[in-house]
């Protein structure tokens, strides 16, 4: 059984940062894709951020290229997200996700990715 800790949100102002943490535990981690997704108040799950087996194959929304950065740490099970400059429209529970098959390359749909995390809330106020 696959389980997955977010750990990392919270209430920030607009343009603090945060990192985010997600602990997988239940099998061997490191050979398969993880992502983030978000779903704010109102709308669907979107995806953020995913990666690859190792650091070098990263994939992110155009919403925030260049401004999140995503990277994990097999010795530990962990994936990041790190965020700066975080505005309000980041404001979202942000969740992690593990794919069940070890693709080379990370997919950015949710139907890529089996296993889920309960999310951590992380909102930024005006």
């Amino acid at each position: 059984q696959v389980q997955l800790v977010e750990s990392g949100g919270g209430l920030v102002q607009a343009g603090d940062s945060l990192r985010l943490s997600c602990v997988a535990s239940g099998r061997t981690f490191s050979i398969y894709p993880m992502g983030w997704f978000r779903q704010a108040p109102g709308k669907e799950r979107e995806f953020v951020a995913a990666i690859g087996r190792s650091d070098t194959i990263t994939t992110y929304a155009d919403s925030v290229k260049g401004r999140f950065t995503i990277s994990r740490d097999n010795a530990k099970n962990t994936v990041y997200l790190q965020m700066p400059s975080l505005k309000p429209e980041d404001t979202a529970v942000y969740s992690c996700a593990a794919a069940s098959i070890a693709y080379l390359r990370p997919g950015s749909r949710i139907s890529d990715y089996r296993y889920w995390g309960q999310g951590t809330q992380v909102t930024v106020s005006s």
